[in-house]
């Protein structure tokens, strides 16, 4: 929410014609490592993270959240560098602070909610909107990715919205909460739609659109300013950058490269397309949000909508097919090998959701469930 690593590290420039860079920010939750409940301990890990570090990690909105963002980069490998070692040096200072670092999109088990940061914007949101903090933390994952000018970046957004409930899908990971299995995959992207900013983008005209639209919202007070335009993808206010900001915070390194690599040839392609004059599908808003709404329930272990016909198929189907319509990006930017692989390791153990809850369901234990994705968060 904060994005303030987003402003300094993560957003890239466009590098080429062919080849665009990408940039990862990601949102943890900060535990007790006994209870597994959120604690109010970020300025405690704060003062754990090592100095040459410390530009890349970023205090978020509650207590119990920290975020941090690699830099932007062409090649998949030094994403996953990045990633590997700013993910390593949270978790050791989260121990030397007492506390358990999670990538989690919201805390599942029950606890007190951690105050908001002491920040005036934080304040004013909380004077406006009151009760909209309902959890420990809402930790998401946002993805940047280079684009050329204002214009063709609203033309990628356009083109990209029909494809954003797979990747909504993919990365569901947040299947408990307050102790109880919530009954669907992600059930951050349920607390996050509190926030009356967040909907899927709209269908836009121009950039001339996109700014009149953010002026209208604020000055119906549902934003206080243009970084509360949560859309499910939006022009960096900063950089030249579309952001698709959709997911819960992945699991895994490989599940965070595995999404940073299918978004990047997401928008290579719409690229291709806007160059091409292809015109993009205008997908009906509400159809759009029922694409949402079942891509939160169900994960990539049930069905999806089909939003070329309206009907149910499942999930790894439409996941399937963005793969095929993304694979010429793939191959231009080098990445088809490895998204290959990180596929069939994503069919074999199930999403972030599913890991969640094949734990519980061995174990009846939420401890164990807790226990298992700070493992992964470590990598």
């Amino acid at each position: 929410m904060a994005s303030g690593v987003a402003a300094r590290e993560v957003a890239p420039a466009r590098a080429g014609v062919d080849r665009l860079t990408v940039g990862v920010e990601e949102e943890f939750l900060l535990v007790d490592p006994h209870t597994g409940a959120a604690v109010p301990a970020v300025e405690l890990v704060m003062a754990q993270v090592p100095a040459e570090l410390r530009g890349q990690v970023e205090r978020e909105f509650q207590t119990s959240q920290i975020e941090i963002g690699s830099p932007p980069g062409l090649e998949l490998s030094s994403i996953r560098h990045s990633l590997s070692v700013l993910r390593a040096a949270l978790a050791d200072a989260a121990e030397r602070a007492g506390v358990r670092l999670l990538a989690v999109g919201t805390g599942p088990v029950a606890g007190p909610v951690p105050p908001v940061v002491d920040k005036p914007r934080f304040d004013r949101m909380i004077e406006r909107f009151r009760l909209l903090v309902p959890g420990p933390g809402n930790n998401g994952m946002h993805v940047h990715v280079g684009v050329p000018d204002p214009d063709t970046g609203v033309r990628v957004l356009n083109h990209v919205r029909p494809w954003l409930p797979v990747l909504h899908a993919v990365t569901a990971n947040s299947p408990f909460a307050g102790g109880v299995d919530t009954g669907y995959a992600s059930w951050r992207s349920v607390e996050w739609e509190r926030w009356p900013s967040v909907a899927p983008t709209p269908f836009l005209e121009s950039h001339e659109h996109y700014g009149r639209l953010i002026r209208q919202l604020i000055a119906s007070g549902v934003m206080l300013d243009e970084g509360m335009l949560y859309w499910y993808a939006r022009l960096s206010a900063k950089y030249p950058t579309v952001e698709i900001r959709i997911g819960d915070v992945c699991p895994s390194v490989d599940d965070a490269v595995l999404v940073a690599a299918l978004v990047r040839a997401l928008v290579a392609t719409a690229m291709h397309d806007v160059a091409a004059g292809r015109p993009p599908v205008n997908t009906d808003h509400h159809l759009l949000v029922a694409a949402h709404w079942r891509a939160a329930h169900d994960g990539l272990e049930g069905a999806g909508v089909d939003l070329a016909t309206g009907e149910l198929r499942p999930a790894w189907e439409l996941l399937d097919r963005l793969v095929d319509r993304v694979r010429p990006a793939l191959v231009a930017h080098g990445d088809l090998t490895e998204v290959t692989d990180l596929l069939g390791g994503l069919r074999r153990h199930g999403s972030g959701a599913a890991r969640q809850r094949s734990v519980f369901t061995r174990t009846g234990r939420l401890e164990d469930v807790v226990a298992d994705v700070a493992r992964q968060t470590r990598g």
